[in-house]
């Protein structure tokens, strides 16, 4: 039945030096909690595979895998931190798809690697379940990272502030090269594996630029491209992700390693999703700036091939890029369909009215999906304790929306396709989370259909503010 599957290492075979071989440790009594039935049809993965946890637990290998952990390094919380590794990854191999496209299958939580450092090579259900869910909740919000499809957990206990049992999650990716894998042999003053890995990187993912003289050049200017088009996409759904360590940032313009991140609630400029990030490095307003911090980084690895010049002019796209993304994405979220000289002026009105009182973010954004230009009626209206501000606001907004003459329903369809109904609150994760320590998982499977649907309207828990203690919940880089 496991046929269909071709496995390639292009990892293991052309880039030696580059990671360590081992096999990953099989937890004890381990058993599948819950798996990915539309991404496994997607990779033309056989249902009976998931009759037994043995591939998704570390226990048995597909043919032609050749399990293996990266070694990179990094800067965490803008200091360089010196190498790092996959602690408890290991990349199985690489799926070979027939459309010719090949992504990575990486078991998490696969125990000890020799980039371990002081950690024990284990997760935990409670980190594998909000791994799974934020990449779907991603995905399904059009927002480019890497996918899960299974989860697996054991009876092994696994000690963080409280002990817990141990999980697998199999990771889905066209590519874990991250930023950090650069910064590695930069550090280590071999700029040849460099070059050797951004030959690599160009030849599997940018193969139109192979022939091209200034292939190096064209390829950094993509990445900062995709780096600004990927952050922007967070700003605009309100997404933090907590950790922007340059080890955790994808070459690829993915969103990678899904650990304290946060969906706003309540609007907060400065939120801060990590508890461990005690000085606000990565705020959610900080975020943009974060992006163009490790885009330097990157371009520092670069340099001994790339001019200098050439990488400045590359840096200097991702500001204007940025701002293209994300004004693009937020006149969509205000309905406009033609840009206008007042659209920023609009946007940072409705913004200031909403940090003021605190107003949720995707509630207001969605609620003002049902505006009508004619009426001064708006089911937005009552969430605002100022209401006088927002009847000013809303008036010059129906103004603008008049000047575009397009239909309201046409118009709020369109809204409705762009301002989502559902995002994945840690609130809600955090009830699935709890079934799921028990081996219940009829929470995770309401909370997965709901996410998987993010634009459609719904009356339910899963569109509302949250609960009183839903928004005291903390959560840091263990999770």
């Amino acid at each position: 039945m496991t046929q269909t599957l071709t496995f390639t290492n292009t990892w293991h075979d052309e880039l030696p030096g580059f990671y360590s071989a081992l096999r990953p440790q099989p937890l004890t009594n381990s058993r599948l909690l819950w798996h990915n039935r539309e991404l496994a049809a997607e990779l033309a993965i056989p249902e009976t595979l998931f009759d037994s946890p043995a591939v998704w637990g570390g226990e048995t290998l597909l043919p032609g895998m050749a399990p293996l952990a990266q070694v990179y390094s990094g800067h965490q919380f803008g200091v360089w931190a010196g190498q790092l590794g996959d602690g408890r990854g290991i990349l199985l191999g690489e799926q070979r798809l027939a459309d010719g496209r090949k992504m990575d299958w990486h078991l998490k939580g696969a125990g000890l690697t020799p980039y371990s450092r002081m950690g024990d090579g284990r997760a935990v259900v409670r980190s594998t379940v909000r791994e799974y869910l934020a990449s779907e909740a991603m995905h399904y919000l059009g927002i480019p990272g890497s996918r899960a499809l299974s989860i697996v957990t054991s009876d092994t206990p696994v000690r963080r502030e409280t002990p817990e049992r141990g999980a697998m999650l199999m990771r889905i990716a066209e590519s874990h090269v991250r930023f950090g894998h650069f910064e590695h042999w930069y550090y280590r003053r071999e700029p040849e594996k460099v070059q050797q890995l951004a030959d690599y990187v160009i030849a599997h993912h940018w193969p139109q630029l192979v022939e091209d003289a200034d292939r190096y050049a064209l390829w950094f200017n993509d990445v900062v491209d995709r780096t600004a088009s990927l952050i922007a996409h967070w700003q605009a759904v309100g997404f933090a992700h907590g950790v922007m360590n340059t080890d955790n940032m994808s070459i690829l313009g993915l969103t990678i390693d899904y650990g304290p991140y946060g969906f706003l609630d309540d609007y907060q400029p400065g939120y801060i999703c990590n508890h461990s990030d005690y000085q606000g490095r990565y705020a959610f307003d900080n975020q943009p700036a974060v992006g163009l911090w490790n885009l330097q980084r990157l371009a520092q690895t670069l340099s001994p091939f790339i001019e200098v010049d050439a990488l400045n002019a590359a840096l200097d796209r991702y500001q204007p890029a940025l701002m293209r993304h994300y004004g693009r994405l937020m006149r969509s979220k205000l309905g406009f369909y033609t840009e206008q000289q007042d659209d920023n002026a609009l946007l940072s009105g409705l913004t200031a009215l909403m940090a003021r009182e605190g107003s949720d973010w995707t509630r207001t954004f969605r609620l003002l999906s049902e505006s009508e230009q004619a009426s001064s009626a708006s089911p937005l209206r009552d969430e605002f304790i100022d209401r006088a501000g927002f009847d000013a606001w809303f008036t010059d907004y129906r103004a603008r929306l008049a000047r575009d003459g397009i239909d309201d329903s046409e118009r709020q369809a369109r809204m409705k396709r762009t301002n989502p109904s559902v995002v994945l609150r840690n609130w809600l994760a955090q009830r699935a989370i709890a079934g799921a320590e028990l081996d219940d998982t009829t929470e995770l499977a309401r909370l997965i259909e709901a996410l998987q649907n993010p634009w459609t309207d719904r009356d339910d828990d899963f569109s509302q503010r949250p609960p009183e203690w839903g928004k005291r919940l903390e959560v840091s880089c263990s999770s």
